[in-house]
């Protein structure tokens, strides 16, 4: 054996300690930040069209990946630049009519759950009946007396969609 006394390994530095912590953390943020703009999606509602399901002030959290809707989806579309929650009441097929006697999907009559005013045409807007074709909805707010949707804009494409309601987080009234 050798006289040559052995060392001991060096231990880390407080600064190379904080390095680490700190490149740990901006991976974090990095893979945090990836999926919110590419998988999912959050925003802040700031409409009443969806009440009392989505009121305004919620902050509402939707999948982009699923752009496959049925009927009862709600889900987030952008319309003139501004971001809306609302229901899916006909998919790819259906055949929509909005007449006196109220929403009319497939000639069938819908009776929708927790809707509590009659569906009524707009004066001004889009002609009724409307078959929707391949990639299309026809959306409605849950507040039907004033709301801006498919009964203003016409039907829209999946592909002009942002995706499907996971959850809605209440910020007011709890």
């Amino acid at each position: 054996m050798s006289d040559v006394p052995m060392q001991r390994p060096r231990a880390p530095t407080v600064l190379w300690e904080l390095l680490l912590l700190m490149i740990k953390i901006a991976a974090i943020v990095c893979a945090l930040l990836l999926i919110f703009t590419f998988i999912f999606g959050m925003f802040r509602n700031t409409d009443p069209d969806m009440s009392p399901a989505v009121a305004d002030g919620d902050l509402v959290f939707f999948y982009r990946l699923d752009k496959n809707y049925a009927s009862q989806d709600t889900l987030v579309l952008k319309v003139k630049g501004q971001k809306q929650v609302r229901r899916v009441v006909a998919a790819a097929g259906d055949t929509v009519d909005i007449t006196e006697d109220g929403l009319i999907v497939n000639g069938a009559v819908q009776q929708e759950m927790k809707i509590y005013v009659p569906t009524r045409p707009y004066e001004e807007g889009v002609r009724f009946p409307l078959t929707l074709k391949e990639g299309q909805v026809f959306v409605l707010g849950d507040n039907r007396t004033n709301a801006t949707d498919s009964r203003v804009y016409g039907v829209v494409e999946n592909r002009d969609t942002l995706g499907k309601v996971m959850a809605i987080l209440r910020r007011r009234g709890i």
